[in-house]
């Protein structure tokens, strides 16, 4: 039966771990794509309008799982850093989960152990949907369809003309349109 105690376990997974993993996968992206000189890099963390903008965090008033990576240039761009950087997320997961798994199996944090039991879970969880190659519900490819193609033909061979990972000065040029539409409606509204 699901009471009290299922629903808060439920809030914390929905509303704590699950953006935690999700922050510490883009996270990813990042740090890989240091390595090979990104230059203009941001993490959009959410949807809607902007909450604040602090660095490379673009934070949007919509909380929750939504997020991506997005970049203007990379320094050393070639087959072998797009397969890095699309790896990136996959191992940042991976790491944490065998890491966090091995504390717990060793006595670490025994009275938080269903909080991060949980936590490893979702990270497992993107684990196996990033590094099963397949297309997503959109139609776009996720990270293991990506790394397979650039391995087997060199190249991403869907039918997406999108960009590997969308420019920044992009990413903002469609948020500034998307605001100026929300805007427009709101005003109608009224």
């Amino acid at each position: 039966m699901f009471g009290i105690s299922d629903l808060i376990s439920l809030i914390i997974s929905a509303f704590i771990i699950l953006p935690v993993v999700v922050f510490l996968r883009e996270m990813g992206y990042i740090i890989v794509s240091w390595l090979f000189g990104v230059k203009e890099p941001r993490l959009t963390i959410g949807s809607g309008p902007r909450f604040m903008k602090l660095g490379m965090f673009d934070i949007r008033k919509n909380y929750h799982i939504y997020s991506w990576f997005s970049y203007d240039e990379l320094k050393y761009e070639s087959k072998f850093s797009y397969i890095c950087i699309y790896s990136g997320p996959i191992l940042i997961n991976l790491f944490l989960g065998l890491t966090i798994n091995f504390l717990i199996a060793n006595g670490w944090a025994e009275e938080y152990k269903t909080f991060w039991d949980r936590f490893v879970f979702y990270a497992f969880y993107y684990v196996l949907f990033d590094i099963v190659p397949m297309v997503t519900f959109n139609g776009k490819p996720n990270n293991g369809m990506i790394i397979y193609q650039m391995i087997r033909y060199g190249k991403r061979i869907d039918s997406s003309n999108e960009p590997f990972l969308p420019a920044t000065s992009d990413v903002e040029k469609e948020y500034q349109e998307y605001m100026k539409k929300y805007e427009e409606s709101k005003k109608q509204e009224k």
